[in-house]
């Protein structure tokens, strides 16, 4: 009878509706996206390839000491409205696409490492379609040099300098890397399952840790595409000047442009604050989406 439970919650009931998955995955998105701002705001200045000197950060913790201090606090959360706004949807067609396509291909009891990793990349594709024009506004509204009072302005001034297709220019990266880092994420978190709860049972613990593992792997892994994904958002306006270009648009020409800066060790700014970032990040996303998950099908066992 206990295992039967257990069942239910992993997958929910057949009569489950999408919006079940979806609402679990709103609900964890916008938790992850929102707790984590702050972090994120420091990720992307400390990703900046020619940094103002007054943004010039030598840590995680001096970037938040500078920037309290000299922008105030609120400054670390500026475009936060954008992103709750954007990680709700995309984050419900996520999880749900995940179900849904991990449900059809792992006909078997067990690990299918395989169905994981191709339920990741279909979702990711999903999702990143609905938050690439966020991740553009959020980037440009965290740069210290960001001119803009409001994201409302931000969008019109994107769109009437640089046309619709500035929302997407990263696109390509971005799918470049989160598609490698889904199926990285996804696979680690449910081998982590695996070892840590086998019985699939709801266990706050395991995936909080789960989470966490999978998340600092996946990150330091594709950090380089991270960093070329904040150079395309953001067109860092001396970069451009110094590399006498138009703007910025194409993953190779983004490779190109950070090592031309940088080197060899541009493609790797901002790692540790991206690992800081992703670790709760992801932890919180999936505890959250899983208390849903255990929430809802004990709900229905009852009714």
């Amino acid at each position: 009878m206990m295992l039967e439970e257990e069942d239910m919650y992993e997958s929910l009931p057949p009569s489950t509706k999408a919006s079940t998955h979806m609402m679990a995955g709103a609900m964890a998105g916008i938790m992850e996206h929102c707790v984590m701002y702050p972090v994120d705001c420091v990720k992307t200045r400390m990703q900046n390839l020619r940094p103002h000197a007054k943004a010039n950060y030598r840590s995680m913790v001096h970037a938040f000491a500078t920037i309290i201090k000299h922008e105030g606090i609120f400054r670390t959360i500026r475009g936060v409205n954008v992103v709750a706004l954007g990680a709700g949807p995309s984050h419900a067609l996520y999880f749900a696409s995940y179900e849904k396509i991990k449900k059809e291909l792992s006909k078997r009891p067990g690990q299918n490492p395989l169905a994981n990793a191709i339920a990741g990349t279909v979702a990711t594709v999903v999702h990143d379609a609905a938050m690439c024009p966020v991740d553009v506004v959020k980037q440009r509204m965290q740069v210290y040099t960001s001119p803009y009072s409001g994201v409302m302005e931000c969008v019109r001034d994107i769109y009437r300098t640089e046309g619709l297709r500035a929302f997407y220019r990263s696109y390509t990266t971005q799918l470049t890397m989160n598609i490698p880092f889904q199926s990285i994420h996804f696979v680690t978190y449910e081998f982590s399952q695996e070892l840590l709860n086998p019985s699939r049972e709801y266990n706050p613990r395991t995936h909080v840790i789960s989470g966490a593992i999978a998340g600092a792997f996946a990150a330091a892994v594709t950090t380089p595409l991270d960093v070329c994904k904040t150079l395309l958002n953001t067109q860092e306006s001396c970069v451009i000047a110094r590399m006498e270009s138009q703007p910025i648009s194409g993953m190779f020409n983004a490779f190109r442009t950070v090592y031309q800066c940088c080197g060899f060790s541009g493609y790797f700014r901002g790692v540790q604050a991206r690992v800081i970032y992703q670790m709760p990040s992801t932890a919180l996303s999936w505890s959250v989406y899983e208390f849903f998950k255990y929430f809802i099908s004990t709900h229905n066992r009852k009714q």
